[in-house]
């Protein structure tokens, strides 16, 4: 205290000066007033010597601490070096979103090879004859990251389903649909690549168990006519408003419920407009959860519309392989919520109904892949011959929107 006291302020800012230097640098600076734009000092002191030195600098401005300016980044594309440098370890990859939904699909878990391999005999198979060699069709699904034995075990499952059936070719073996998968893709087709959604008769279509079934047989019937788009009004009337009945019982029969067809009523009914009656709209919310099935098209546009924002922005470079890949999980998408979804009229929905959106998405973004997908197909797709079929015209025709004047001509 007695020597603080005797000592003028710029001797006082000069030790305090000196012991900041020597605390920092592990050792004293050069005789005489220390330069405290020394090189080491570039990282500023503990905030209790902060509140010392500006106190001290306050008696003796001439000794005021003087850090080295911060040094000028250089920018690069408008963007700071440092920041790049830095970050470029740290930061996440953005995959653009066609790449991604192709990786989502790769890392699942389960994938139910069975059901992607009718998405793909429907969509990119049955335009070109409707056969294929296995193992073309291996080498098409591989970039999927679904091995060999996946693919044919799938394959001949399938043929024990009597969706498809084989013909050999010297040692290799064509997979082809048959007549009553032919009918099946044929009738799912109308759906899935139709412009617009179906018009209604106003006419309901029933199926109403009229035998004893068991517990067992009753879950199987519920869950095969959910698959094809049928409400449940109770547990012995289902309800569709314009499903082919005789291509449903042909669906049972696919399911193994052959057996339970002799204690089914198929019927078509109207509204008998009888007043203080049930409306329709009353029946749908009845017979359906259209807010779960709102909620499964919502989905599928947040899947896949920025993948539509990527191909209409085109300043992305995208192969064919990957076209062909995305277009078949589009339609395996798109077909998989049709089979859940009763195609109700507009009249029975909302206006900001999801269902349509959905559809509108999937026609452009089909139509912008469709070309590149089929060079890819024209180059890989083979038959046991080695032969590649080229693709029927009726391929164009998918999504297309109906010609208004086609029924005055």
């Amino acid at each position: 205290m007695l020597v603080q006291g005797l000592l003028q302020p710029p001797a006082r800012a000069f030790i305090w000066s000196a012991f900041l230097c020597f605390a920092l640098n592990g050792k004293p600076t050069s005789k005489g007033p220390p330069s405290f734009e020394h090189k080491e000092l570039t990282a500023p002191p503990p905030k209790s010597l902060n509140r010392q030195i500006l106190r001290r600098s306050e008696a003796a401005p001439a000794w005021r601490l003087q850090f080295p300016p911060k040094p000028e980044i250089p920018k690069t594309d408008g963007e700071p070096l440092k920041s790049r440098l830095c970050c470029s370890h740290t930061a996440p990859q953005v995959l653009p979103p066609l790449q991604k939904r192709l990786d989502e699909f790769r890392q699942q878990g389960r994938v139910q090879a069975g059901s992607l391999i009718i998405s793909v005999f429907g969509d990119a198979i049955m335009p070109r004859g409707s056969r294929i060699w296995l193992g073309s069709l291996i080498r098409l699904l591989e970039p999927l990251e679904l091995n060999e034995r996946l693919i044919r075990t799938s394959v001949f499952r399938l043929a024990k389903e009597e969706w498809l059936r084989s013909e050999p070719s010297g040692r290799r073996t064509d997979y082809l649909l048959t007549p009553a998968g032919q009918r099946r893709f044929e009738e799912a087709s109308r759906h899935i690549y139709a412009s617009t959604a179906p018009q209604w008769d106003r006419r309901w279509r029933l199926i109403i168990a009229a035998g004893e079934l068991t517990a067992k047989q009753r879950d199987a019937l519920r869950r095969a006519l959910f698959w094809q788009g049928f409400g449940s009004l109770g547990g012995d009337c289902f309800v569709h408003p314009s499903a082919d009945l005789r291509a449903a019982f042909d669906a049972l029969i696919a399911e193994g419920l052959a057996e339970v067809l002799g204690k089914l009523k198929p019927l078509m009914a109207a509204d008998a407009q009888l007043g203080g009656a049930a409306s329709d709209i009353e029946m749908v919310h009845g017979a359906w959860n259209l807010e779960r099935l709102a909620g499964v098209y919502s989905e599928f546009v947040d899947r896949y519309q920025p993948v539509l924002d990527q191909l209409r922005d085109g300043q992305d470079q995208i192969d064919d392989e990957s076209t062909f890949l995305l277009r078949i999980l589009l339609i395996h998408d798109y077909r998989r919520l049709l089979l859940r979804d009763p195609e109700l009229p507009d009249v029975l929905l909302s206006a900001d109904w999801p269902g349509q959106q959905a559809r509108v998405l999937c026609k452009e973004l089909y139509r912008r892949l469709l070309a590149p997908s089929e060079r890819h197909l024209d180059s890989h797709l083979q038959l046991a011959s080695g032969q590649t079929p080229e693709a029927a015209p009726f391929l164009l025709e998918r999504f297309r929107e109906a010609d208004p004047l086609a029924q005055v001509a």
